[in-house]
């Protein structure tokens, strides 16, 4: 990335974005953890369409609000690296739309790795599981935190 430059504001707003998920996720935790779940924080993974810093944003928040995780380790590193890997992908998508299907995807695809073996489950079930909680938080609440988040960052125009 030539010529890219972290700025104060850059990093403000990432780390903004990162507590917000963690704080949700720790508040939330009876129904943010395990193979049924509804991780509300989940909705801030559509926010890399509209800003480039939510990227590190909501793979920070995931790393710390798996800190809490009853997985551990595999939790903490798993759960992070899909999240870097879809708020990349959703950055990267060509409209609001398609930019809600990386993190219902890939976290169905590959949070069953580890939590299906964790738990005793097949992993068709788990995929299933978290697929389903992916598709009805990000769904339903994906779209209105998105157009929200740009309402107000258009308030407030800065330049990296």
């Amino acid at each position: 990335m030539k010529g890219f430059k972290i700025s104060a504001h850059f990093i403000a707003r990432a780390g903004i974005i990162a507590a917000v998920y963690t704080v949700l996720t720790l508040a939330l935790q009876g129904i943010s953890y395990g193979p049924v779940q509804f991780r509300i924080a989940e909705a801030l993974t559509v926010l890399p369409f509209a800003d480039v810093a939510a990227i590190p944003g909501v793979a920070l928040g995931c790393l710390f609000a798996n800190l809490g995780s009853p997985l551990g380790l595999v939790d903490i590193l798993g759960g992070s690296s899909i999240t870097l890997i879809s708020a990349y992908l959703t950055h990267k998508a060509p409209n609001r739309y398609v930019a809600l299907l990386p993190p219902i995807v890939l976290n169905a695809i590959g949070v069953p790795i580890y939590l299906a073996p964790a738990v005793g489950l097949p992993y068709w079930l788990v995929a299933l599981q978290v697929g389903l909680g992916q598709l009805v938080v990000i769904g339903v609440l994906g779209l209105p935190v998105l157009s929200l988040y740009q309402r107000i960052m258009s308030r407030f125009p800065i330049k990296d």
